[in-house]
């Protein structure tokens, strides 16, 4: 209540902090203001209803419980069904407008399933916890308390606004080219795209997320001939698969490193047999000392920030794998239905800079931009090829995927008082 008040006595005093904004701006901010608790309430209520990304009819009834506020705001919201992918499916809502189209990405789903032992929306003061809060129930949140402060300030009237809020960001439905169908072509009729994932904050300072690097899988299987482990190294037997492996994964790392690339292994086995399950997280092997491995598995991931790097590290990694150990095979296999990344670009750093002339004439402090070798992969890759894009505009907070996940609920006033102002301003043309 203290901070609502204090908002209120800022905006009511002229000449202070939002001298530069308009009258339907300090609206806008008035209305975010005046509306916290509502807005705390809405995420308390989202984040009680489990919407794991397998837990297909929770995914639906957040869903639901967005539509319920987005239509009285004017916008016509349809389900998209994703049965085909194995997924719950996609909210997309239309606002119809004058204005060059502002896309709006967030997703419904959490990584938190129906069993797990994290359910519940817990608060102590300005600080709540709660399964998927930041990621992305705070953003969603933000979206809708910054159209309805538009709303209240007559921008929204004129507004031309796509939400999209795919049901399956943190599981990927397959094929991944129908599960994000409908966001690219939303992307390319966008003049600009907004995404509402984490902001980023690092000592106290906000910061703008200008890029994210990729996110795809691959699997590695090398072989070898099996016998008595007293022929390793011998023209018979040759090294072993589990020998092959470990040459292969040293040259990865001795061999590529470069500046926003990473290639973690995740799960590795070997043995005589070893095996992977078909979701790529089980492994089993057995054997014994005395035994030359026959087969050797290694599950990772790869991200990088750029189309360009991506392929010429991916030839690079086949190009380690090829120089088998006498004896011994490999094979690289890069997974579909990764995240692509969201490259830096001009056009992005000049959102970036829109944004933060809304924060000077807001009276808050401009946002650098931050390193995207920190940031994780997000829907706002899958369209970031096609139209200029920003991303990071949720709540701030921090333990995402984990238990204990948290925000900070202050943040959600100056993040939808700025998504307001930036999408109004966008949407009109204006600098």
């Amino acid at each position: 209540m203290r901070l609502i008040l204090a908002a209120l006595l800022l905006l009511a005093l002229p000449g202070v902090a939002v001298a530069q904004s308009t009258p339907a701006e300090q609206t806008m901010m008035q209305t975010v203001a005046g509306e916290h608790d509502r807005h705390i309430a809405l995420l308390e209520r989202l984040v009680n209803q489990n919407s794991g990304t397998l837990n297909l009819e929770g995914v639906r009834i957040v869903g639901d419980m967005v539509r319920a506020e987005l239509e009285p705001l004017g916008f016509a919201v349809r389900w998209v069904d994703m049965a085909e992918t194995g997924r719950a499916g996609h909210l997309i809502a239309t606002h119809p407008g004058r204005g060059r189209n502002i896309l709006l990405i967030g997703h419904l789903d959490t990584v938190f399933e129906a069993d797990g032992p994290f359910q519940t929306f817990q608060r102590d003061g300005a600080r709540a916890t709660g399964p998927g809060i930041g990621d992305d129930k705070g953003g969603v949140v933000v979206i809708i308390a910054a159209l309805r402060a538009m709303q209240a300030a007559g921008t929204l009237g004129d507004a031309n606004i796509t939400v999209v809020l795919t049901g399956d960001e943190e599981r990927i439905g397959s094929p991944a080219a129908i599960a994000r169908r409908d966001l690219v072509e939303a992307g390319r009729a966008a003049a600009f795209a907004l995404e509402f994932e984490n902001l980023a904050v690092e000592n106290e300072a906000d910061f703008g997320t200008i890029a994210r690097r990729s996110s795809n899988n691959w699997t590695l299987t090398t072989t070898g001939r099996t016998g008595h482990s007293s022929g390793v190294f011998n023209d018979t037997l040759g090294y072993g698969a589990i020998y092959e492996m470990a040459r292969i994964l040293d040259g990865f790392r001795r061999e590529l490193p470069e500046p926003n690339l990473t290639y973690n292994v995740g799960v590795i086995t070997g043995g005589t047999p070893a095996a992977i399950d078909a979701e790529g997280f089980s492994v089993t092997a057995s054997g014994k000392t005395n035994i030359v491995a026959s087969t050797a598995i290694a599950r990772g991931d790869l991200r990088t920030l750029t189309a360009d790097q991506d392929a010429r590290i991916r030839a690079g990694m086949q190009a380690i794998v090829s120089a088998h150990l006498p004896r011994t095979e490999a094979e690289l296999v890069f997974g579909e239905g990764g995240y692509p990344p969201m490259a830096p670009s001009e056009g992005n750093r000049a959102l970036l800079t829109q944004l933060n002339v809304v924060n000077r004439d807001l009276g808050l402090p401009e946002m650098a931009e931050y390193d995207p070798a920190r940031r994780g992969a997000a829907d706002s890759g899958f369209v970031a090829q096609d139209v200029d894009t920003l991303g990071g505009l949720g709540v701030s907070g921090g333990g995402a995927h984990a238990d204990g996940e948290w925000v900070d609920l202050d943040s959600l006033v100056r993040q939808s008082q700025r998504a307001a102002v930036l999408i109004s301003r966008l949407s009109l043309g204006q600098p």
